[in-house]
């Protein structure tokens, strides 16, 4: 149901809230995906608008409940290929008998009802409005969203989704290599002429932040302003068109495989969500079943718990690596899901990050964890840790020496690594199996501290691979003790 303004409890939350003039921005940020959504309203009337949101919309209807606002609209930037929108959530929480609204770009071609938008479209909050820009270069349909004050004609925010980004823009390579160019041309102009043309003053609310894939910055800020952006932003000092189009298109990193699929999930009309799903405990021979009829095992614990015991051929994604986003990169998407957790509340989180990318079809959790796995006499798989003086030792023999195999971002082994190891992604390597030597050969894996060394090695014992080891501590641990490292890289 709708709720009507409670005007003292705008006075009561002051750090609930951001106060630009007469318009309150609440912004919920999610560090596993990296990005932002917004909740914001007119102090003055109360009606709000739900800008970029999750699936999972229970966050927003509280606070508008708490904060006594009218939800009016739910506003998308673009169609997303890092998680699905919690539009069609919203709109069903608040029922076909409310005036609410979904809107996005004429050219995103939902095939639901929405309100299609376009250059210079406004929408009312009553004493302040938003007029939407078309901000084509992330996703051709891109929109973004300046805020006005009734009768000013100087915005005082932009919610800039996945266009203007604090220190850089959103990619423009992932709708594949036949669109990069031409969207990064369109970003330039979407940039030089029209976001740059805005005064200084403006704060610039982007959807895409530090730690998301639809973008290649590393600031940990998640709000700017013009000022900033034109004065420190190296995207935005670029004048000549060419050379930001070369620049867009260089230096990239590898994203997760699922962004492959969620635009058009996103496009159409899906399984909506009214709730966090509860999932039902199973037994181990429910599980094993499952399992054998194609169900996967998501094992969430902490990667020394998993490598020091798990269930063969489970996939070992701790929790906080985070699962959301690596799920989506080495589980097969639409797989059936069984999780391995602790405890309830990890299991809540799970499931939380993995309906935010989609991944909907989660059967249940293993009751009692992997002690009633052993009970009820069922394999139990190991890896052996191993400390960097054992490998350094180990490395330098002239026979049986390991593969040393580095798994983690390419911008990490180009800042340093290991001599003598050799580099695959974690994400990249079901691609590079068939490059691996002989399955009987021992392997050493690591990344920075374990966690995706633990998906990479998860993925080595599916493939068969049975003689596995991980550095204690990754390649942190190496660089603590002291031993020689390489700078550069391919």
């Amino acid at each position: 149901m709708q709720s009507t303004i409670a005007q003292p409890i705008w006075k009561m939350l002051p750090n609930l809230v951001k106060d630009v003039n007469t318009l309150f921005v609440k912004q919920f940020v999610d560090p596993s995906l990296g990005n932002s959504s917004y909740l914001i309203a007119s102090k003055e009337t109360g009606i709000a608008a739900v800008i970029d949101p999750q699936r999972d919309v229970q966050k927003y209807l509280q606070a508008a409940t708490e904060l006594g606002l009218s939800l009016m609209y739910a506003l998308e930037t673009h169609l997303h290929s890092d998680f699905i929108s919690g539009s069609l959530e919203l709109a069903d929480a608040l029922g076909q008998s409310s005036p609410f609204q979904i809107g996005a770009s004429a050219r995103a071609g939902l095939e639901y009802k929405y309100t299609p938008l376009a250059e210079g479209d406004r929408l009312s909050l009553g004493d302040i409005f938003i007029e939407v820009i078309e901000t084509p270069g992330h996703t051709p349909e891109h929109i973004s969203y300046a805020v006005y004050q009734q009768g000013s004609n100087v915005p005082r925010a932009l919610f800039s989704g996945g266009s203007l980004i604090v220190g850089g823009v959103g990619r423009t390579d992932l709708l594949g290599d036949d669109h990069t160019e031409a969207l990064a041309h369109a970003q330039f102009h979407s940039l030089h002429d029209k976001l740059l043309k805005l005064p200084d003053e403006v704060i610039v609310y982007p959807t895409h932040g530090g730690g998301s894939f639809c973008t290649t910055t590393a600031s940990k800020e998640r709000v700017t302003s013009i000022r900033q952006e034109r004065k420190n932003n190296p995207m935005t000092q670029i004048r000549a068109e060419k050379e930001f189009v070369k620049r867009a298109q260089q230096n990239l990193s590898t994203y997760p495989t699922y962004y492959q699929y969620l635009r058009r999930v996103n496009q159409g009309f899906r399984r909506i969500l009214p709730e966090l799903p509860a999932f039902s405990p199973l037994t181990p021979a429910s599980v094993r079943q499952q399992v054998e009829q194609g169900a996967v095992i998501v094992d969430i614990r902490p990667a020394r718990d998993f490598n020091a015991g798990h269930i063969p051929n489970s996939y070992g994604i701790p929790l906080a690596t985070p699962l959301g986003t690596w799920a989506g990169w080495v589980v097969p998407f639409g797989s059936p899901i069984i999780l391995l957790a602790d405890s309830p509340e990890e299991r809540e989180e799970a499931t939380r990050q993995l309906i935010r990318i989609g991944y909907d079809d989660i059967r249940g959790y293993l009751d009692g964890g992997l002690e009633a796995w052993e009970k009820a006499d069922l394999p139990v798989s190991t890896w052996r840790l191993i400390s960097p003086s054992r490998l350094l030792e180990w490395l330098h023999r002239k026979t049986d020496s390991p593969l040393l195999l580095d798994v983690r971002q390419r911008n990490e082994w180009v800042q340093s690594h290991i001599y003598g190891a050799r580099h695959i992604e974690a994400g990249s390597l079901v691609n590079a199996i068939d490059t691996l030597p002989p399955k009987d050969q021992p392997i050493v894996v690591h990344c920075a501290r374990g966690n995706r060394s633990t998906i990479a090695l998860s993925i080595l014992e599916q493939k068969g691979f049975r003689n596995l080891f991980a550095l204690e501590d990754g390649f942190s641990s190496w660089y603590a003790a002291g031993y020689e490292i390489i700078h550069g890289g391919k």
